[in-house]
């Protein structure tokens, strides 16, 4: 299970391409239509025209993909996809919504919330309220069950814009998003130099230094990485080692105290800390020289060469493989005996996730289409894959008495790989009282429920998060804003102090840098918001 089930509260910066967008857009009027559909089949069949994005490993046509045949056998419904692999999506994306030739709907569009408000303040996009109360009998009876969903999907307008993804699993600090980045630590390596499992974090760096000098592998060569890292935010980052010197770090460089007190991370004497520990841990060349510039596929091929001492991931069978060559860190007291595991502010709510455009001339079509998307059977194969396909590994088998879908052993198939190959994603709501009812849980959630339970959550002191908040646009343009240029100088200034060792020396100044790129504003903002949300 990887990145699909930790999607954020999608209220992130638009780039700069999607702003030239929207001007280009204005100059030429909203509107158009000439890519949606209009005319339909003698036979009845409905014909809509969707632009989306998977990955590339996945079928160039979606139409290849066994759970969209049999949707269009089922519903009537014919899908002309525009398919654009992940890394140019935004740009293919941004490029047809410029033009004006709108298609119907836009499915897997992943939009911001400042991106949907724009795109409705324009006329780009449609208000689904009405559609979902005359059409959609599965998704309101989602938004029945867990009606918590309905007020985090819409706008301050009161409009809802987008159908969301939803994805349940665990509660509070045991929901499966709590933790993003993990460490995994080679317990082999650890068995053949008779080492324990490190417990504070000057037993890290010793187990390290180890790992570099004593040959763990035992192959002559000095080709181990004690510690390698992808060097920006996400669960390949290692952030996680920040908790051991206080409040932490988490992608959004936001928590918030117990008595509800939001927290820019980056600007904690804590965070300063654990910075210096880094630059230790750099300066015995400890950590991978390509931590800083390898991208996924550089930091897999050395995980799956198993070169790693200790490395971070959302889950290892992704990196390093389902063995039991790796097992995860447990958390580490610092050098104040501080032991923390930091919370994420992630939910499993990706709220722009399909949206329709005001080109479409078959909006209830598109509203019963979409709604059998919410089934809750169909939910589960559309976020992890299917089952019955003769030309590809099944996620699933299917006992029609129960009407239950179980999960099949993966074999040794890196899960996110099958899944990208099979499951179609979209808008879709899988709830906790789905598992045991509609579906099992995958052994490799289930694993990592396991380890947030037992392993981290006990050592998790925030008792809040930031909740998913659908800031107005007037917020939102002001921290798209105020992000772009704070988030680059906290990233760049760490690289740096890791490297360098002058975060003493340059604090200070760093600190005043952070307020004048706009650090005060973003904290009362995201109070502002947090407040709101939390009645207070």
């Amino acid at each position: 299970m990887k990145s699909s089930t930790r999607t954020k509260g999608l209220s992130k910066a638009a780039s700069a391409s999607v702003l030239a967008s929207f001007m280009f857009l204005a100059a030429c009027g909203s509107g158009g239509g000439s890519a949606a559909s209009e005319q339909q089949d003698p036979d009845g069949k409905v014909t809509l025209n969707f632009i989306t994005q998977s990955s590339a490993l996945a079928p160039a046509d979606p139409n290849d993909k066994l759970i969209n045949k049999r949707l269009e056998e089922k519903t009537n419904v014919h899908i002309n996809w525009k398919n654009f692999t992940n890394d140019v999506f935004v740009e293919k994306r941004n490029l047809a919504v410029a033009s004006g030739d709108l298609p119907d709907a836009i499915f897997n569009a992943d939009y911001s919330d400042y991106e949907l408000l724009k795109l409705a303040k324009d006329g780009t996009i449609i208000p689904l309220n009405d559609l979902i109360e005359q059409n959609m009998p599965n998704f309101k009876k989602v938004l029945e069950e867990a009606p918590e969903y309905k007020s985090m999907i819409t706008a301050p307008d009161g409009n809802i814009y987008a159908f969301p993804w939803i994805e349940e699993l665990g509660n509070g600090k045991e929901r499966i998003q709590a933790v993003d980045s993990m460490p995994w630590i080679n317990v082999e390596w650890l068995k053949n130099l008779g080492l324990d499992m490190p417990t504070t974090t000057e037993e890290l760096k010793q187990v390290l230094i180890a790992f570099k000098t004593q040959d763990p592998n035992g192959n002559g060569q000095a080709d181990e990485i004690p510690l390698s890292f992808i060097n920006k935010p996400g669960a390949e980052d290692l952030v996680f080692l920040f908790g051991s010197f206080g409040l932490g770090e988490n992608p959004d460089h936001a928590v918030v105290s117990n008595d509800g007190k939001v927290v820019f991370t980056a600007a904690e004497e804590g965070y300063k800390a654990a910075v210096k520990f880094i630059n230790e841990l750099y300066k015995e060349k400890l950590i991978d020289i390509e931590a800083y510039t390898q991208d996924w596929s550089t930091y897999l091929a050395k995980g799956k060469d198993q070169k790693y001492g200790l490395y971070f991931s959302w889950d290892k069978a992704n990196i390093s493989g389902a063995n039991d060559a790796y097992e995860v860190m447990p958390p580490l007291a610092g050098p104040d005996g501080e032991v923390n595991v930091t919370r994420t502010n992630a939910l499993g709510l990706g709220r722009g996730k399909m949206v329709v455009t005001s080109a479409n001339k078959n909006l209830e079509t598109t509203a019963k289409w979409v709604d059998q998307l919410y089934d809750p059977v169909q939910s589960v194969q559309n976020n992890w894959g299917t089952y019955g396909d003769d030309t590809q590994q099944n996620i699933f088998e299917f006992d029609e008495a129960a009407g239950m879908l179980k999960h099949l052993p993966l074999e040794g198939t890196a899960p996110v790989e099958l899944r990208e190959k099979t499951s179609i994603g979209g808008p879709l709501a899988i709830l906790d009282s789905y598992y045991g009812k509609y579906t099992t849980m995958p052994d490799d959630a289930k694993g990592r429920m396991d380890i947030v339970k037992n392993i981290m959550a006990p050592k998790m002191k925030a008792e809040n998060v930031m909740p998913s908040v659908f800031h107005s646009i007037d917020e939102l343009d002001r921290l798209t804003t105020i992000e772009t240029d704070l988030f680059a100088y906290v990233l760049r200034m760490r690289t740096e102090w890791y490297q360098n060792g002058k975060i003493d020396a340059e604090w200070n100044d760093y600190l005043k840098e952070l307020d004048r790129l706009g650090l005060q504003e973003w904290l009362k903002i995201k109070q502002g918001g947090y407040d709101r949300a939390t009645g207070k």
